[in-house]
């Protein structure tokens, strides 16, 4: 789905455009999502180079496609590295993301001793002022912080960002990039990338804005520890909006699940989520907060930044293959890239009469040629790629049939009606 929150423009002059991208998170699914909503808008929008932007913001996976694009890497370059995995210089293994915690365990596991003895000594002390269960209870404290090891992520990325044309370091991007963490100690939002932040490595503030509370454990940075930008907001897109973005493209790739209105769209037979157990109910639950926390963000920029035009990109609520997919699976990436490659492209030429003005007005134009084109992300590849990609291939031709056809119906609903006049 497109929302855009067109800004006031009456009696503004016309001014020199700034345009900010802000990228939300979602585990690996979400940035796949994301780079094939890139891919979408960078082959649908002309005069938006996505490499050129003047402020990119990035939450947790997002963090990662910010950090990207601010270093050059284009989303055709990063499709390669992290679906295709076939580029030989900048190898990605995905396995990086799934090492268990070993340093966590074992610093957890020595604490068990001292932890257990302090907690003997309490019941002994004083059995009758509390139970045997709360003077245990500071056993807790031996619980891993989480499960895998985060620090090949930050490992890979020094990699990529220090080599010939690119930066690690943020004062030397040419480029403004903000990564959103949370600060463990006092809850707050810290942006990477700002003043008196901006002497942490990028590939630190990536670890740190995408240390998902439960499965990776906080990430130390001069003495504090942080987590997952996406505790207080969803997509941090005030921050490019405070740097001076008069137009800020955002993606946000989860949404919760509208079950019914997928039946009525004709995507299958109703699904009764508490069939799917403990994980789908917290995936629709951890779905349903973020964005309405998100739409009530979304509504105070209309308010507090009334002279910029903000364009979200998300799935659809009735979208059952981007909410049924496990998001931190990596098998599937090139299926979900895909996916949110053909979506963006339908919605970009569904909302084509709303979005057109919008982007007009900062120098973009929707290439509807482009839209009505029978694509696939195969048609970038060359060789042995497009035999192995038939599948996709037919789908994206329904999807041009789909949208010939839509567009006779509107010349023919607007003839119709002219005549009526």
């Amino acid at each position: 789905m497109v929302q855009a929150r067109a800004a006031r423009v009456k009696g503004r002059k016309p001014a020199p455009s700034r345009v900010g991208l802000a990228l939300a998170g979602g585990g690996p699914l979400g940035g796949i999502y994301e780079l094939g909503a890139l891919l979408a808008l960078t082959e649908s929008l002309e005069g938006l180079d996505l490499n050129d932007l003047d402020v990119y913001v990035g939450v947790s996976s997002g963090g990662f496609i910010a950090a990207g694009l601010a270093n050059g890497l284009s989303p055709e370059r990063m499709r390669h590295m992290f679906i295709e995995n076939d580029t030989v210089e900048e190898p990605f293994e995905p396995e990086l993301l799934l090492k268990p915690a070993f340093r966590e365990y074992a610093l957890r596991a020595l604490s068990v001793p001292p932890l257990l003895l302090a907690s003997i000594w309490n019941y002994l002390a004083s059995p009758w002022s509390q139970s045997f269960f709360e003077s245990f209870q500071r056993l807790s404290q031996a619980i891993p912080t989480g499960i895998f090891n985060s620090a090949g992520i930050n490992l890979f990325l020094s990699r990529i960002f220090t080599a010939p044309g690119r930066s690690n370091d943020f004062r030397q991007l040419g480029r403004r990039l903000f990564l959103v963490a949370t600060d463990l100690d006092s809850g707050e939002s810290v942006v990477f990338g700002a003043p008196g932040q901006d002497h942490v490595p990028i590939s630190t503030a990536v670890q740190a804005s995408a240390a998902l509370p439960g499965l990776f454990p906080p990430v130390e940075v001069d003495g504090r520890h942080y987590v997952d930008g996406a505790l207080r907001k969803t997509l941090h897109a005030s921050v490019a909006l405070k740097e001076g973005a008069n137009l800020v493209l955002c993606v946000n790739p989860l949404v919760p699940f509208d079950s019914e209105l997928a039946v009525k769209r004709g995507a299958g037979k109703r699904h009764k989520l508490v069939d799917g157990g403990l994980p789908v109910v917290l995936a629709q639950t951890f779905r349903s907060i973020i964005h309405s926390r998100m739409q009530v963000g979304m509504a105070k920029y209309s308010v507090d930044y009334k002279n910029a035009d903000v364009v979200l990109f998300e799935p659809n609520s009735d979208d059952a293959e981007m909410f049924f997919t496990n998001m931190f699976s990596y098998s599937s990436r090139r299926r979900l890239c895909e996916h949110a490659y053909q979506k963006t492209r339908i919605e970009l030429y569904r909302r084509r009469h709303e979005l057109g003005p919008i982007l007009a007005r900062h120098g973009i134009r929707i290439r509807i040629e482009a839209l009505k084109e029978r694509l696939s992300l195969i048609h970038h590849d060359v060789g042995g790629h497009a035999e192995k990609e038939n599948t996709l291939l037919a789908e994206s031709h329904r999807l041009g049939d789909a949208l010939d056809e839509l567009e006779r119906w509107l010349e023919r609903h607007a003839e119709a009606a002219r005549k009526a006049a």
